[in-house]
């Protein structure tokens, strides 16, 4: 298979040295992340003598991820992504649940021992701009953290670390002088990377880190971070909402629905078999220039209320398979549906054909 530089690189199998996607539960090694039942409600205050409500942005969620592998989580806005991803490095705090990292339990930390493992945990965001303090020089806010965690023992050592990791993402040293505002936006989220591969961390948690680019922006960022992990071993949680990027980059796949993953494994199975109609759906619904003849099954509705969620599937409003008195009833759990396949989906009638 051949590619342009400006392309992303092919799927999991086609990457030379990626690690081979494992089954949930059958894996020798620790896993780097791993996520039991997290739960985050949000209070809402509708009213002084108004009964206490909360939002449900996420329920449930048990995942893991391998050193050196690359979690796609995908969903609708509003699904509870990207409070997943702050849940599980306690960007914000769990309502419920554990999160273990490299056998450590974060969510039993006191605050003094999460600030030393935060180095080891880094998070690119959404917003290249706005992540970025637009008073600070890429100087400053590269070696930010390197001075916080006390990396360098001299000014030298310091600028000399800031030099190496800006080359790492394609930058030249002599930018170090320069701010955000004059920087274009495939260069600002090349900063914001640096800044998160400074501190040498295990983990990054890329939030949208391209949906503020434009294509062949996002082609370079995508290739630069799949070099990155391949040369570091680096984790990824990668969050977005482009299917198409998602399938590109990851070694495995997680679907959330109003805040409960109910589609997970690895890439291919999950891109190719869809056996949650929700999966099928979003799937469908990406703008294809050969179809095979098939109609796009758009999906009707919008996602129920997180402050009232339906009971048992979340998702039986908007499925055409719902069937009355189970899928509104009860909440179908997430397993395999081939033994041994890490290939796990939350349905009572899950597209099998």
């Amino acid at each position: 298979m051949t590619r342009d530089a400006g392309s992303p690189r092919p799927p999991e199998g086609d990457r030379p040295g990626a690690p081979a996607a494992r089954a949930e539960g059958a894996r020798g090694a620790r896993p780097l992340l791993q996520v039991e039942g997290l739960s985050k409600l949000y209070p809402v205050q509708r009213g002084p003598f108004a009964k206490p409500s909360f939002v449900q942005a996420v329920d449930g969620v048990t995942f893991h991820v391998d050193r050196g592998e690359t979690l796609g989580l995908v969903g609708e806005s509003g699904s509870g992504k990207s409070t997943l991803g702050r849940a599980a490095i306690r960007l914000i705090e769990p309502t419920v649940g554990r999160v273990l990292f490299d056998g450590t339990e974060l969510t039993a930390l006191s605050d003094r021992a999460l600030r030393a493992m935060r180095r080891r945990m880094q998070i690119v965001f959404q917003d290249p701009y706005g992540s970025l303090n637009p008073r600070m020089t890429v100087r400053e806010i590269v070696g930010e953290g390197i001075v916080i965690h006390r990396l360098a023992r001299t000014r030298d050592e310091e600028t000399a670390m800031v030099e190496g990791v800006l080359q790492k993402v394609g930058l030249r040293p002599d930018m170090m002088a320069r701010f955000p505002h004059e920087l274009s936006g495939g260069q600002r989220q090349r900063i914001a990377i640096a800044r998160a591969l400074a501190v040498r961390p295990d983990f990054l948690v890329c939030d949208e880190p391209v949906s503020a680019l434009d294509l062949s922006v996002q082609a370079q960022i995508i290739n630069l971070l799949e070099e990155l992990q391949d040369e570091l071993s680096l984790g990824l949680l990668f969050i977005s909402h482009d299917l198409r990027v998602v399938e590109h980059v990851s070694h495995r796949v997680a679907v959330m629905y109003l805040g409960r993953i109910v589609e997970i494994g690895p890439a291919s199975d999950v891109t190719e078999r869809r056996h949650h109609p929700y999966t099928r759906a979003l799937f469908d619904a990406m703008p294809s220039l050969d179809r095979g003849g098939k109609a796009r099954r758009l999906l009707p509705g919008a996602p129920a209320s997180a402050i009232n969620p339906p009971e048992g599937c979340v998702f039986h409003p908007r499925c055409r398979k719902a069937e009355e008195g189970k899928c509104d009833a009860e909440i179908p759990p997430l397993e395999e549906l081939v033994p041994g396949s890490g290939h796990r989906v939350a349905c009572w009638h899950p597209e099998v054909e």
